[in-house]
């Protein structure tokens, strides 16, 4: 367990400035889905997209004390477009030209920070993944005395356990259907793109 003493300013969808804090939302955990979203781009990460649509209802989190939240580094006004495209609910919320991200090792530069992603070395993380990358994660924080502390944070694969959708397909003969894919949620897209014959 670490504090977290950096002061982060975010932005609710709305442009209003937020601390890291403040995403809590007066309870004692926060989970921070690191959700990729380039700057340049008008839509989020397709992959990122299938862990949103794989979020349920909060209430039963926040009925043990925990809030959710989504945290991208792409402007409030491009994610509210996104967010309102997708119909998601959850809160969302803007880390654009903040350290949020390098700080918790989901964009790689190495001219910002040595790189490090899925506890690998820099070494191994140079060689596998190269510098210039947003990646997924998750992470979690604990309020104690009015304190934010870093509990854990998840990465590549480890970042499955938020998605059902996997849950089931493990239920099923043909599984997952991942082969010739790599890592991660390859081959699902926004759900709003699949064929029309798929979706009845």
């Amino acid at each position: 367990m670490v504090e977290i003493t950096k002061p982060y300013t975010l932005r609710t969808l709305s442009g209003a400035p937020v601390s890291l804090p403040d995403l809590f939302a007066g309870r004692r955990q926060l989970i921070v889905y690191h959700y990729m979203f380039n700057p340049a781009r008008d839509a989020g990460c397709s992959s990122c997209s299938v862990v949103a649509d794989n979020i349920g209802h909060l209430a039963h989190l926040h009925s043990r004390d925990t809030t959710l939240v989504l945290v991208s580094r792409a402007p409030a006004e491009k994610i509210a477009a996104f967010k309102q495209r997708m119909g998601w609910e959850v809160p969302w919320f803007s880390s654009f030209e903040t350290e949020f991200n390098y700080d918790f090792d989901v964009l790689l530069d190495e001219d910002v920070k040595p790189l490090s992603y899925n506890y690998m070395s820099e070494e191994a993380t140079r060689e596998r993944l190269g510098t210039g990358q947003e990646l997924p994660g998750v992470s979690v924080f604990l309020m104690r005395d009015g304190k934010v502390f870093h509990t854990y944070s998840g990465y590549g694969r480890q970042v499955e356990m938020l998605v059902g959708t996997y849950h089931y397909l493990d239920l099923t003969p043909l599984g997952r259907q991942e082969e010739g894919m790599e890592m991660g949620i390859n081959g699902f897209t926004w759900h709003d793109k699949y064929e029309d014959a798929w979706l009845c």
